[in-house]
């Protein structure tokens, strides 16, 4: 038969309590052999006590967790930075690598944001000068078409006067492909009006900086994956190299360094070392560090004979060379002349005798009539019946040539018959 309601209940708790002590025991069993003498040495709880545990605090429970978890060994020598001065310590490292004398002399980097980055790699260049010190003042959205956002020779001479930079660095255009308003209207990109306003807003950025007595680099811009673009800036190196040259500056022409041999734009290509590696971001347009590093590299001749440092600053009569531009205004180019080798030294086998010097030909055997015309610029004396024998023709030379037409039966110089 059924059982009774209070049959059944007697029978759930007997089981209940059955399997609370099961459960006490084999728990005390295992946190014995995992060595937790907090859990080891207490007594046997009670099914209320398992079911409520209202003896306990829930704070204590979470104590007691903490406790037995187990502790993870730091590792050794590793400062670690508190999460408040996290943001500022790069800027703490950067401060300390760049550890410059007071006077360390201003090498100031003004444009857009190629001019950003061209400062990063001229940091790079000077980091372990401490007589140089590189301020960047790079506008990244700026240009000379703008100059409602940006007015670059309105302000230009105001961070001049800042500075007081020893040399001015000038990376700037690749924001200008726009229209330009030029006495009140529009002007198309590279339009004759638009072309003659940029040049005269940058001829007045110049003025300001040397108007200063402050020379000037103005490193060129540089190909991009779009073939417009590209064509555009072109167009942009050649103003910029007009009126760098008008006003005594120094232009970089880096535009080779970016492209392949058919004069293709190239993402991947030689750093300052050769080796290969990536130049330009997905973009086509930005650069990687060691792009910015190349765009520094062929800045650094002309800055090295500006601030006299360097391997540049030693050799006095090294030229620029035709990468970096013309010789900087005011030095008078050191030219080597390099005579011409002698004829009587046909295999160019270190042969003393130069054209000019000889006076005398140290030779003990006599000259040939070519030798003597060549050395002493005397013809030899013609021979009866040699073809250069005129003495007994009285007519010159172009007389003595018959204009007539050739017969039939004159033969050709080969001796053949002309049919």
């Amino acid at each position: 038969m059924g059982r009774s309601p209070r049959a059944r209940i007697a029978a759930w708790l007997a089981l209940t309590i059955v399997l609370a002590t099961i459960v006490t025991a084999g728990g005390g069993a295992l946190l014995a052999v995992s060595g937790t003498p907090a859990y080891a040495q207490e007594r046997p709880r009670t099914l209320f006590e398992l079911l409520f545990r209202r003896d306990e605090p829930l704070f204590r429970r979470g104590e007691r967790r903490r406790e037995a978890a187990p502790q993870r060994s730091q590792p050794r020598n590793v400062k670690r930075v508190p999460r408040t001065d996290r943001a500022t310590a790069p800027a703490q490292s950067a401060a300390a690598e760049l550890d410059k004398q007071e006077d360390a002399r201003v090498l100031l980097v003004v444009g857009d944001f190629l001019a950003g980055g061209l400062a990063e790699g001229l940091g790079t260049v000077y980091a372990e000068d401490p007589t140089v010190r590189v301020v960047d003042r790079s506008n990244g959205s700026s240009g000379f078409v703008r100059d409602d956002f940006y007015d670059w020779p309105g302000r230009i001479g105001t961070i001049v006067e800042e500075e007081k930079p020893a040399v001015v660095v000038v990376m700037l255009g690749s924001n200008d492909r726009q229209a330009m308003r030029v006495g009140g209207s529009s002007e198309d990109v590279r339009s004759e009006k638009w072309e003659a306003e940029y040049t005269a807003r940058s001829s007045r950025f110049l003025a300001e900086i040397t108007g200063r007595n402050v020379p000037v680099v103005w490193v060129g811009l540089p190909s991009f994956r779009f073939p417009k673009m590209s064509s555009d800036m072109i167009a942009f190196n050649d103003i910029q190299r007009g009126v760098t040259e008008a006003a005594g500056g120094v232009f970089v022409d880096i535009w080779d360094g970016f492209i392949d041999e058919t004069g293709a734009f190239v993402t991947n290509g030689p750093d300052i070392n050769g080796q290969p590696v990536r130049l330009r971001a997905g973009d086509g347009i930005n650069f990687t560090q060691a792009g910015k590093r190349k765009i520094a590299f062929y800045a650094e001749k002309p800055l090295a004979r500006l601030l006299q440092t360097g391997p540049a600053a030693l050799a006095p009569d090294a030229g620029i060379g035709e990468m970096f531009g013309p010789p900087i205004p005011g030095e008078a180019p050191v030219i080597q002349h390099t005579p011409p080798v002698s004829l009587l030294d046909p295999a160019l086998d270190g042969g003393d005798e130069l054209m000019g010097l000889v006076v005398e030909p140290r030779r003990t055997t006599a000259l040939t009539p070519a030798q003597k015309l060549v050395i002493q610029g005397v013809a030899p004396e013609p021979r009866p019946g040699r073809v250069d024998d005129f003495g007994s023709s009285p007519l010159p030379l172009a007389a003595a040539v018959s204009t007539e037409e050739p017969s039939s039966d004159m033969r050709s110089v080969t001796g053949a018959v002309v049919e």
